[in-house]
């Protein structure tokens, strides 16, 4: 993996990693539950909600590289329609984030440390919606020349789950403190968020 990592293109990886970490700020559901946790049962709780729904992110992970990498094992053009697709799904996401009005809805975190891991992570885990975000945004990066897709889908997706853990686990701990602050910033981070689904299915078409 070490190889692999190694052969992206430096400025393509920091491209990744920077759209990554757009889309892990965007006030989700993962983010709603951590940020409820953090207010429930304080900092430590946040943060073990975060972890549980990173682990449910690798899932989704893993399950993407299995479902791109049989797709194009059937259908040597599979890749290029997924893009197009993801394309489609990602300037929906845009449009979404542009309307959303930032403000955080009531709802009843975790409560204990155990209970927030396995919330989150069921939580993640059980949403159709994370699969199709990494089937939409994982496989615009990578290149058949670099190796099998799958492996970079792994790879990437492993990124895009630490950087995800770490924004997740961080509103969680932020949140019992400043809520306030944080819904405020969080209207402004939807507008960022929706210029750059568009920017990003903008890339998908012309490829």
């Amino acid at each position: 993996m070490l190889h692999l990592l190694l052969s992206f293109p430096p400025g393509h990886l920091a491209t990744f990693i920077a759209g990554g970490l757009v889309l892990n700020f965007v006030p989700g559901a993962d983010v709603i539950f951590a940020t409820a946790s953090g207010i429930r049962g304080g900092p430590r709780v946040g943060a073990l909600a975060g972890l549980g729904v990173g682990c449910g992110v690798l899932m989704h992970v893993t399950l993407a590289a299995l479902g791109v990498s049989a797709a194009i094992a059937a259908w040597p053009g599979a890749l290029s329609a997924i893009r197009w697709v993801g394309a489609g799904y990602l300037l929906f996401l845009g449009w979404k984030s542009w309307r959303a009005t930032g403000e955080l809805p009531q709802g009843r975190g975790a409560g204990g440390g155990w209970q927030a891991v396995r919330r989150g992570f069921v939580s993640n885990a059980t949403n159709p919606k994370p699969m199709l975000f990494m089937i939409a945004f994982l496989p615009q990066f990578t290149d058949p020349h670099l190796g099998p897709v799958w492996e970079q889908i792994v790879l990437l997706g492993g990124i895009f789950a630490f950087t995800g853990t770490l924004v997740t686990m961080g509103y969680g701990i932020l949140a019992g403190y400043v809520r306030h602050a944080l819904s405020r910033k969080m209207a402004a981070l939807n507008r960022v968020a929706a210029v750059m689904f568009g920017g990003l299915a903008l890339r998908l078409i012309l490829d």
